[in-house]
């Protein structure tokens, strides 16, 4: 799977492509996403990771896992380089992994985010995905996360699961 275009406003060809490489080569852009080190280590190897290139630069990666229900994955792990975002790079991400998602035959796409993180739910509502569920106090040093942590002054405590379908034509998607 390959998608190649410019992205909008980056004035520069990017690629959508599966990452062959060592997944440590990438833990930077994981831990974008990431803030325990522990859960991390947990997952960094699991599950199917896409990249975003322009020439041999990694712009962003999306990493999709099995959640143990046929028809279901999650997505894990997402990042896009701080000098590339807002331009379009994650949309067209997302957009790759649903269509990988399609093609393995799932019909539902699962995601995780701090509830703290505004911006992330923003993002990913934008994709299409709505509101799941919410799991209290998921966040903490029983899990490896450091305490105090914040999100633009929001202490870091709850996970909001979201959800969509994989079927483009099923859920509105806006850029």
């Amino acid at each position: 799977m390959s998608a190649e275009n410019s992205a909008a406003g980056l004035g520069v060809d990017v690629r959508i492509e599966p990452y062959p490489g060592a997944r440590e080569e990438l833990r930077g852009l994981f831990e974008l996403a990431e803030d325990s080190p522990t859960e991390l280590d947990s997952y960094l190897h699991a599950g199917r990771v896409l990249v975003a290139q322009s020439g041999r630069d990694v712009l962003g990666h999306i990493q999709l896992v099995d959640t143990g229900r046929p028809g279901r994955v999650e997505l894990k792990n997402m990042a896009v380089r701080a000098a590339v975002q807002g331009r379009g790079v994650g949309s067209r991400l997302v957009r790759a992994a649903l269509d990988l998602a399609a093609a393995e035959e799932a019909h539902a796409m699962v995601v995780a985010t701090a509830a703290a993180d505004i911006g992330n739910l923003r993002f990913y509502q934008r994709q299409g995905f709505r509101f799941r569920s919410v799991e209290r106090d998921a966040f903490g040093p029983a899990s490896g996360y450091p305490p105090g942590l914040e999100i633009g002054g929001i202490a870091l405590r709850d996970r909001v699961w979201l959800d969509r379908p994989v079927d483009p034509e099923s859920a509105s998607c806006t850029s």
